[in-house]
């Protein structure tokens, strides 16, 4: 154990401290504590270490006490901020993006988390979990960092329908991976074992097995369903396909008649409020690489025939030509972000504005840096707290060529 002064917070979950001039990422902590911590990746050759904090000496006046214990200090990885008030979680994802703005973009923005709709406790906002049994068969997550499986009783940031699954109270074939759904918009909850629909019959390999579920969000006072793969990508928060689909549809702006490209564009959650916005004489081209996604895409946008659809890796497909010239370009990227040379291929399309949704501040950062050396500016930034009780937040920047 080392005791440990606390100064500010970090990307990644983590508080910044030092010990004997070395640099210490501390998790379960706030700026301005005194704990006692227990190392957890340390060498004399390293340039930093890693540590939990065990004991809290002196606390801030943001501590809480946690919400999910299990997610604390040696527990299963996704709840690193619930010993956090809410506050002041959005209050630390507000300084993350601001000061990878400000370094890796040079960018000086303050910045403003937004609270989901309805948010008032953080818990109850996942739509889609992940679990895997132990040797015992009990349904649990891995230890942070480990392949060990920690048992669990419940998972408090699930949505209610996920709850009602029997999950936890059950025995399930050790190293089973369990995916459960609770899609927003009606329909019933879904568990796939293994891949496979379960039902009380247990799985279910038939031809006609439910493996998707309806997704619905109201856009623009418009109400639209996704068909999704139950395993396939979803924003997870119950409100993040409304609050980013609007988001990006205001950041767009009127567009009637125009060309939008949409790139990594999943199962078309932005597709289809684009589609609206341009109107039957404009084009929104969307660009997946996952074919699943598009299978679903297809039937998403069934109903605008404006839409085209190209699977394929983004810079394969842009090199193409399918696109054209751009009037605008709407991306929403993996963690890694777009990286140098996407970025170059959407300032080729020459768009009068970019609208990027980064679920990562540092990759949305050094893009954004990219975009600046073709012309284009920040010239609007939203932030959204879509992962309560986590270090993540969801931004959506504007960017417009100078």
């Amino acid at each position: 154990m080392i005791s440990l002064e606390i100064g500010p917070v970090a990307h990644g979950g983590h508080c910044v401290a030092r010990h004997e001039g070395r640099v210490v990422f501390v998790r379960h902590t706030l700026p301005g504590e005194r704990v006692l911590a227990r190392l957890t990746d340390a060498g004399d050759a390293a340039n930093f270490w890693r540590a939990e904090a065990v004991e809290v000496l002196e606390a801030s006046p943001d501590r809480v006490p946690s919400v999910w214990p299990e997610a604390g200090p040696g527990g299963v990885g996704g709840g690193e901020l619930a010993h956090v008030a809410l506050p002041a979680q959005r209050a630390w994802k507000a300084a993350v993006v601001a000061e990878q703005l400000a370094r890796l973009a040079r960018l000086d923005r303050a910045v403003d988390v937004e609270p989901a709709p309805g948010e008032t406790d953080g818990l109850g906002w996942r739509t889609r979990i992940e679990l895997v049994a132990d040797a015992e068969g009990r349904a649990g997550m891995h230890r942070r960092r480990s392949h060990d499986v920690v048992p669990l009783t419940s998972m408090p940031l699930a949505v209610e329908g996920i709850g009602a699954l029997d999950l936890f109270t059950r025995r399930w074939a050790p190293g089973a991976r369990l995916t459960a759904v609770g899609p927003v918009g009606g329909d019933r909850p879904l568990l796939l074992v293994d891949g496979l629909p379960w039902t009380e019959k247990g799985p279910d390999s038939g031809p006609n097995a439910r493996i998707a579920v309806r997704e619905a969000a109201e856009v623009d006072g418009r109400r639209h369903t996704w068909r999704v793969a139950a395993d396939g990508f979803w924003q997870v928060h119950r409100a993040a396909p409304t609050v980013l689909a609007q988001a990006v549809v205001d950041a767009v702006g009127p567009r009637t008649g125009a060309t939008v490209v949409d790139l990594y564009s999943g199962a078309g959650l932005l597709t289809v409020p684009l589609a609206e916005v341009v109107g039957t004489g404009g084009r929104v081209v969307a660009v997946e690489g996952d074919a699943r996604a598009i299978r679903d895409a297809r039937r998403n946008v069934h109903a605008h025939p404006q839409v085209e659809l190209h699977l394929g890796a983004v810079r394969q497909v842009l090199a193409g030509g399918v696109a054209g010239r751009a009037d605008v370009v709407v991306l929403d990227p993996p963690r890694v972000g777009a990286g140098r040379g996407v970025v170059e291929q959407i300032a080729a399309l020459a768009p009068e504005r970019v609208v990027y949704v980064a679920c990562d501040p540092a990759a949305l950062a050094r893009d954004l840096a990219y975009l600046a050396g073709h012309g284009y500016a920040l010239t609007g930034l939203r932030a959204f707290d879509l992962f309560p009780m986590t270090h993540h937040v969801e931004c959506v920047a504007v960017v417009d060529r100078s």
